[in-house]
């Protein structure tokens, strides 16, 4: 009996039982490993084969001594490049910048954060230091060197305390891209963050209600408004969907962590090749809190703002986005495209 991707499908065979149902399999009367060998035999349904085939790393939290695993997916060949995602997303919103970079030359590789996607969730360990520890853990076990990383929001803050923690050795150049580096909360030695009520406000809606919360999260995030629709509703909800991965704990812990850690001294040890990247109409982490100081932190650094851009601009402003990163990632310098004049309109 052939297999097809159809909604529902029930196979016997013999005392084997198998049940498909979309993105859930129920097995029985047979053990795990005699299951994995058989569908992977018969092919059976892509997606539940990817599923099972997961690439992650494997080791101990410094802190706890509790087991870690890292997600991670792995493509292409060449220099590699390390995608680090947002809060409170996974790898999987590195989509629509995986091929180009792929088929330019590059080894892609995106992983899941601590408490993320499919990484473990532990109760504990979502400092900055315990997140920097569990990239470093990657970099190592993959033996990765001249990496480029790519910091994305929160994500910059693990670029920033990576190379402050382990150095620059295995470092090639890095683009902090939408970043909350140098320091978002707002203190007496800090009076360009934001105030303490607005990460307040959002901890108790996640406490509430996280999924709804996120819904309304992920409008500003990617600027949708009653005229602006800068991506479908579908797409909308399946970057909501993304989220849900998380856990409260893990989704609460992380946004403590990038709303309260100061990582100005740790800037202040970068040297290697810098490129950031912010949108000026950015009202999750506002540009003037955030990317606007650490260019000046960092004076080597290529600043580049794009104009009327929100949050998630690796969606919105994606292929100029990877075009930029592309050119970047070769060494290319920056060069601000040429607007063309307006004409007056003859009377």
């Amino acid at each position: 009996m052939p297999l097809t991707k159809i909604n529902e499908l029930l196979i016997n065979i013999n005392q084997w039982k198998i049940i498909l149902i979309p993105q859930a399999v129920v097995l029985s009367f047979l053990p795990c490993i005699q299951v994995v060998q058989f569908l992977w035999q018969i092919q059976a349904l892509p997606i539940f084969k990817n599923q099972i085939i997961m690439k992650s790393i494997q080791f101990n939290d410094t802190k706890t001594g509790e087991e870690i695993s890292i997600a991670y997916s792995d493509y292409g060949k060449g220099q590699p490049v390390v995608f680090i995602h947002g809060w409170p997303s996974s790898r999987e919103m590195w989509e629509y910048q995986l091929a180009d970079a792929v088929n330019a030359g590059y080894r892609v590789i995106k992983y899941d954060r601590r408490g993320f996607g499919k990484s473990s969730k532990p109760w504990s360990g979502y400092d900055y230091d315990s997140l920097a520890g569990d990239l470093n853990e990657l970099i190592n076990k993959l033996d990765l060197q001249k990496v480029i990383l790519v910091g994305f929001s929160m994500g910059g803050g693990e670029v920033v305390r990576y190379i402050a923690n382990y150095g620059q050795n295995r470092i090639a150049r890095i683009v902090l891209l939408s970043s909350v580096v140098p320091y978002m909360l707002k203190t007496a030695d800090n009076p360009e963050g934001i105030d303490k009520k607005v990460f307040d406000e959002a901890a108790e809606g996640i406490k509430n209600d996280r999924i709804g919360f996120m819904d309304d999260f992920g409008k500003n995030f990617f600027g949708v408004g009653f005229l602006n629709k800068p991506l479908s509703t579908p797409l909308l909800n399946y970057y909501l969907h993304l989220t849900t991965a998380a856990t409260q704990q893990s989704t609460l812990a992380c946004a403590n962590s990038f709303s309260s850690t100061d990582f100005r001294n740790d800037i202040k040890k970068i040297t290697v090749p810098v490129l950031i990247i912010h949108g000026d109409s950015d009202k999750i982490v506002p540009f003037e809190a955030s990317s606007k100081r650490t260019a000046v932190l960092i004076p080597h650094a290529e600043l580049v703002v794009y104009q009327d851009a929100p949050h998630g601009l690796f969606y919105t402003h994606r292929k100029l986005l990877n075009k930029d990163l592309l050119n970047f990632f070769a060494g290319k310098k920056y060069v601000q495209p040429v607007r063309e004049a307006v004409m007056p309109t003859p009377l």
